[in-house]
This record gives C-alpha cells, structure tokens and sequence, in this order.
C-alpha cells in the first residue's frame, strides 16, 4: 500500500490549487465536519526520493489555529491589575472556531507518513505552520514534517516545490511567537491603562469604547499627528529670486538663479542691481550630454502599497486584498516580499511571452522578445523567500473585476518595464555669467521613451529647446527680473508618505502595514480627507509641534514627489491628537508614539531569525524596556490627562 502525505495548506484557494496541479485534475473531493470553506482532497501523486509514490490528502487552514490569550483570573479590567501582565501566564490554544479545521489535521495525520505544509513562505507562514504540525502531533507525535517553497501557483513551480520540500524554520516560528506574545500583553496593558484613565475624566471620554494600543498603532499615528503640527504651526518665510530672460531664435529661454533664493530682501537687490548695472551676460558654458531616465527596480510590496495608493486610487489594505486574491487565482505571484531583484536563474523571457498575447501591452512585450529584453535592474534586497512581485499567468483584463484589473494591469506593466531598456534623451545645459551671478537654462530632448511606452505611471517629458549658444559670446538679456515668494506649509500626510516613513523606521512589516494604518482609521484616531498630489511644499520653512522638532527617527523630512490629482490624506482626530501629545510629555525617545521601540523589536525578530538571539532573551528584554514606560507613565499620567483635556475637551 502506498504511504500517505498529508498536505496542508494556508487557505482553502491555494490547497485547491495544488491539488489540481499535483493530481492533474484526478481528484477527489471530501467536505470535514465543521466547517464549509475546508475541504479534502484525496490523489496519488509520485515525490520522488524520498517518499516515492504516495496516496496525498491536501487540506488547508484559515490563517492561524492558535491563538493566546490571559488566564480567567485576569479578565476583569482594573487599573490595580495591569503591572501584572507582564509576567502573568499566557495561554495558547486552538481558537473554538478552529477546532474542526485541527480535528481534521489530527484525524487525517494519524495514518500518514509525513506531514507537508504548504503555508505562506514569510515569518507568519512558518508560525502557521507550527501551528499544524502541533494539530498533527496530536494525532501522531512522530510523523516527519517538512515545508514547501513557493512563491505562486503556476503548475511548474508548484511541481518542483514538491519534489523538494525543505525543514520547517523554528527560528522564524520562535520570532513569531515572541512577537505574539509581547502583541499581547503589551497591547492589553496599555489598553486597559489608557481606556480607564481616560474614561474616569468624563465628558465624551465617558462613553467612548476601548481606547486601543498597539505597538505599530501608534507609531503610526503619530507620524500623522507630527506632520499635522508641522502642517499647523508652519510659519511662512518671504524669499527672493532673480529670473533672466532672453530670446533668440524665435525662443524664450529662462535662465535660473544658481543660488535659487536667499531669505534676505537687500542682499538680493544689491545682487541684481549689479546685474543690471553689467548690461551684458557672458555665455560661460555649452554642454550637451547624453541622458537616461532609469526603468523602476522589480516590485516590492512596500511599492506596491505606495504605487497603488497614488496611482490606483485604492487605499493600501484594498491593493493588498486585491494582490492576495490575484495571487491566490495563481495569476501573480506571492504579494509579500522585499525582494527587489529577481534570480538569474529566472526565466523572465518566458513569462514576458505570456504577455505577448495581450492587445494593450502585448506589442511591447513582443518587442521584448525580438531582441529589446534587458535583464532587470537589481536592488539591494532579497528577503531569500520570494522573488519580486510579476504576473505569472496571463489572464484577460476583462475577465477581472474593475480593482483586479488595474492590480493586475500595474503589476505586469511594472514587470514589462522592468525588462525594456532605460529611457534615453540629451541634456543641454547653458551658463551665463550676468554681473557677478550665475544662472543656467536646461533643454531637455527625449529620444528613445523605451520602458516609458509600457510604463504610464512614470512621466519624462522634453521640455524647452535651447538656441544655439557658444562659449565666451555674449548677450544683453531681454528681461531680467527680480522675484518674491514665500515658503508653502507641507500637505498632511498621504497614504504614500506614510508607508515611507513605516518603512524608513522599521513600524510593521510589508505585510502589516496596511493594517496598521487601517486600524488607526477604525479606531477613529484619524480621518482623510481628498488632497493635493503627496510632496507639496516649498521647503521646510518654520513650524513643528509646540516649537519641537520633527519626530524622531529616519525618513522624516517632507514627502516626495506625486502623480498629481488628489490623494486621501491623514488628519487626526482630537483623541489621536491628545493621546500622542499626551504620551510624548511623558516620555521623549521612549515615548509610545513614537518609533525607536517597536523597531528595536523588529530588529531583534531578525536576530532571532539569524540564529543570534533566543525567544526568551527577545522577550525579557523587550518586556523590560516597556514595564519602565509603564512605570514612567503612572507617575507622569496627569501629562496624560492635561493633553486630553486640552484637545478633547477643548480646556486651556
């Protein structure tokens, strides 16, 4: 008779999936008590060495089978009790609506030779999938485990994952759980601490449901609440310019100040009065030089949620679900990745021909494959899980829904991109000297779009032609000007900044992100509104929070540049306002709001991960750092409460 492999898999699209790939449609179906979306299904299918050929049943999860949680004693909220949640006891057990899903694994494993997981390949999926091997243990405590390494569902991928199953990885099961665990009982302490403070002062306060804590939460919302001071207090600063015209050749060419501006109105008349007083300009330099505007490096999911939200108009939790659902039809692969450079072992050339067939995109990419292919640019990371996200199978763009369609449209025209050559064009720069100043005028001529002609989302276009000039003649200019502005405040922060400044400052993971900002939302710590393209702004000009600076940490300068038309932006709300003002009076560099906590955290996950620091060390440590904010912030909680009653309640 011939063994049994039991396969389980994420979530029941991906189990279906592989099935269908490994039995080659000769399967059989079989529904588990307990739940409708989990199925079985039963195949025979040939591994190789060394299990040969095996009888498989392939089944799924929904996510996580476990979860944890404190003992009945601690279910009362009390301010008395929260100190003792960092070192009460945390129970983890199958959630009630799992237990069918871990009955079927355990029944299913008790006459099988070995257990194949199938999850996700990133942190959270090895942690799943320790989860099903404990479901299996249950049922037979020395079956073999191993995992498979996928990154989508194309028939070929999935065939040579299962012909090469590898160890499951404990050390990222190990980070996982720590995390989960200080998720925990950080996130009940200062849930419950916050939520009853504040409620006992009263007013709206009173009646307002669970003021929630989490350790990427707040982070988050107070970048939205720092850049709304900045926006806020920003004090505007006059500046001055000098602008020289001159025409030749039937053209007005501008020459630029090399200064730019200066904030110093006499300086700036004295500068151009000299100009005046010198009549002529001497041409000083003529340059023409070739160019290239650089095709985008492969597609992360960092890049997906900012790209998505600016130029897709969906927010970054509806671009993820979108991705998630693409990938689960098998026609991109896996969504969550920092990996920007794809394998040389790839055979990129094949999928561009899958694309080939399209009526939009399909000439391009049949260009590719007459001789214009170039292999991708490559980044600097590789999360050594997945390769970058690209479209897989092609599939029709009217066959999906209208949010599917343009994912997936993004996807493909970014991976085509990717394959095409740089853009080309020439840059003429000409200097003048006019009185004792300097000023420049730049043409920019665009010769070859090449990955521009599948990449709309990219714009780089020729701007004005210069006359021709020679060194050492010279011109008296048709106009000069003297020039007055003021600095602009920047716009409140866009779901692409954000991302940026998570990424930059290591709030979540590419996978959690959206998350975390649509937490901050549903708690109603913040609200969007329709604004201007992310990155506006003249400069930094004045302002900042109460006369601070900036918040810490990296990524905090302004934003960077836009697609133009409207973006949602982030606004906070009183309570958010009050509740990052009130815990950064408590503490500065340690403060909830802001972000060096929670990136020790992740940092010490990836010392996890590398073998260089055990579960409990991460644990104890970080337990430590937040029980000395916890104590801060009982002594200082009057802080707290002052901001709540200034920006809740409207008191001086």
């Amino acid at each position: 008779m011939a063994p049994k492999i039991l396969c389980v898999a994420e979530k029941p699209s991906i189990a279906k999936s592989v099935a269908n790939h490994l039995s080659g449609g000769r399967v059989n179906t079989r529904n588990i008590p307990g739940n409708q979306y989990v199925k079985n299904y039963e195949f025979d299918f040939s591994f190789g060495q060394p299990w040969g050929d095996c009888s498989v049943t392939m089944t799924s999860v929904l996510g996580h089978l476990t979860g944890t949680d404190f003992p009945p004693q601690y279910k009362k909220w009390q301010i008395s009790t929260c100190r003792e949640l960092f070192d009460a006891e945390v129970i983890t057990k199958v959630a009630e609506d799992k237990e069918p899903i871990a009955r079927n694994i355990t029944q299913q494993a008790k006459y099988s030779k070995a257990l194949f997981i199938w999850t996700d390949c990133d942190r959270e999926g090895e942690h799943i999938g320790s989860e099903v091997r404990q479901a299996a243990f249950e049922g037979k405590r020395g079956i073999e485990v191993k995992r498979a390494v996928f990154s989508n569902t194309e028939r070929a991928h999935v065939l040579r994952a299962a012909q090469n199953p590898v160890p499951l990885d404990d050390r990222q099961v190990n980070a996982v759980a720590g995390r989960i665990e200080l998720d925990l009982r950080l996130g009940v302490i200062f849930t419950r601490f916050t939520t009853l403070t504040l409620q006992a002062l009263g007013g709206e306060l009173a009646d307002q449901r669970i003021i929630s804590y989490g350790s990427c939460q707040f982070p988050t919302l107070g970048f939205v609440v720092d850049r709304y001071f900045r926006v806020k207090n920003f004090v505007p600063e006059k500046f001055w310019s000098i602008r020289v015209m001159h025409r030749r050749e039937d053209m007005e060419v501008t020459f630029l100040w090399r200064r730019h501006r200066l904030f110093d109105r006499m300086t700036v008349i004295i500068l151009f009065e000299r100009c005046l007083a010198a009549r002529l300009a001497k041409i000083t330099k003529v340059q023409n030089k070739p160019t290239s505007k650089w095709r985008p490096l492969p597609l992360t999911t960092v890049e997906l949620q900012k790209l998505g939200s600016r130029f897709l108009r969906m927010d970054s939790q509806r671009v993820m679900k979108v991705a998630e659902d693409l990938y689960n039809k098998g026609w991109i692969s896996y969504p969550r990745t920092e990996t920007d450079q794809f394998d040389r072992g790839m055979d990129l050339r094949r999928l561009v021909e899958k694309q080939a067939q399209d009526n939009v995109w399909g000439p391009h990419a049949q260009e590719l494959l007459n001789g214009a292919f170039r292999q991708p640019r490559a980044g600097r990371n590789n999360d050594q899980a997945h390769p970058p996200i690209h479209p897989v199978n092609y599939v029709a763009p009217g066959s999906l829904g209208d949010d599917e369609r343009r994912v997936y449209e993004f996807v493909t025209r970014r991976f085509l991109a990717c394959c095409s050559d740089d853009a080309k064009g020439e840059l003429t720069t000409v200097e003048i000297e006019y009185g004792s100043e300097i000023f420049f005028a730049r043409g920019l001529l665009v010769l070859q779009k090449n990955y521009l002609l599948v990449y709309p989302y990219d714009k780089w276009e020729s701007s004005q032609q210069l006359p021709h000039f020679t060194v050492g003649e010279t011109l008296e200019p048709t106009e000069a000007n003297m020039t007055e502005g003021e600095t602009s405040a920047p716009g409140y922060l866009t779901e692409p900044e954000l991302i940026s400044l998570m990424d930059a400052n290591g709030i979540g993971t590419d996978a959690t992100m959206a998350e975390h900002i649509a937490k901050i939302k549903e708690r109603e710590y913040v609200m969007t509104q329709s604004g201007g393209a992310a990155g506006r702004g003249e400069g930094a000009g004045r302002g900042g929070r109460e006369g601070q600076g900036g918040r810490g940490g990296r990524g905090g300068g302004g934003g960077g540049g836009g697609s133009g038309g409207s973006i949602q932006q982030f606004i906070p709300t009183t309570l958010g306002v009050a509740l990052i003002e009130g815990y950064d009076s408590i503490g500065l560099d340690t403060s909830l709001g802001k972000p060096f906590l929670r990136k020790e955290m992740e940092i010490k996950m990836k010392e996890i991960c590398a073998g260089r620091k055990s579960r409990n060390d991460f644990v104890q440590e970080t337990l430590e750092q937040y029980r000395d904010v916890f104590v801060r912030t009982q002594q200082q909680v009057e802080l707290l409460k002052a901001a709540c009653r200034k920006y809740v309640f409207g008191e001086p």
